[in-house]
């Protein structure tokens, strides 16, 4: 497949915190209304790799792509790679949605708000254009009306659900789910897991860092097991679930099932 096909793309991502290597040469690639779970232990390098895509961690070695456009990287002073140019960063990152595990609202802004500031701020969009759609997507993700409430009075499942409202707002081409579910109660997670099950409908490209492993294997089309660092197994949710080669994944998914 042309390298063009991929949606997004990282090559021999190595990311080290001091001595401790926690990422170790990882390799993947999203097509077009992908949607591949991340799932491993805590400390298997999930998250960081998450973060890595989009530079909110810099890595230490490796490649990225977006649409087939290489991030431009350079090595800074403390032997980390950093966005070359300014501007390219914040073009790629503008297609990239990325849904935190605590939520990340802005607490002095009510809901609709927080889903039309980076519309207005980065793409341009008039008000009435930005809260014309922004209603449209709360109405999606069943939170029409709390668009007047501030995320203090809303429940943890509400929160998360206007954060996903807000990454749609900016039409991204990839969404990535850091643990979207790993900070809410256990009757709220459902309602969540509901809203991302509708964007995989819908043929979205997305990546998702979960513990959820009975979502995993429903919504997936690609499920990726990391263990210290390493890509472990790698298939369809079937054969990753079903029959797993990994002595590592089959133990881990005999303790998380």
């Amino acid at each position: 497949m042309a390298e063009g096909d991929a949606a997004l793309e990282v090559r021999n991502i190595h990311k080290r915190f001091g001595d401790l290597e926690v990422l170790r040469g990882v390799d993947l690639r999203a097509t077009p209304g992908d949607v591949i779970t991340l799932i491993g232990a805590s400390g298997s390098g999930k998250s960081t790799l998450l973060r890595c895509i989009n530079l909110l961690e810099r890595p230490n070695e490796g490649e990225i792509f977006f649409d087939g456009e290489r991030l431009a990287l350079r090595r800074g002073r403390d032997g980390m790679l950093t966005a070359e140019s300014q501007q390219q960063i914040t073009r790629l990152r503008a297609g990239i949605g990325f849904v935190f595990q605590n939520f990340n609202l802005w607490p002095h802004m009510t809901v609709l708000e927080n889903v039309i500031e980076a519309p207005r701020q980065v793409l341009g969009r008039s008000r009435q254009e930005a809260v014309a759609e922004s209603e449209t997507l709360l109405e999606k993700v069943g939170l029409a009306d709390k668009r007047d409430t501030y995320p203090a009075f809303l429940s943890g499942g509400q929160q998360q659900r206007a954060a996903i409202a807000r990454a749609l707002a900016m039409h991204p081409r990839v969404i990535l789910f850091d643990e979207p579910t790993s900070a809410l109660d256990p009757e709220l997670v459902t309602e969540v897991l509901a809203v991302i099950r509708d964007l995989a409908a819908e043929g979205r490209t997305m990546l998702i860092v979960t513990h959820e492993m009975r979502f995993a294997r429903e919504v997936s089309s690609e499920v990726v097991f990391l263990h210290q660092g390493c890509i472990e197994e790698q298939g369809p949710p079937q054969q990753v679930f079903g029959q797993p080669r990994s002595e590592r994944c089959r133990a881990f998914l005999t303790s998380h099932i």
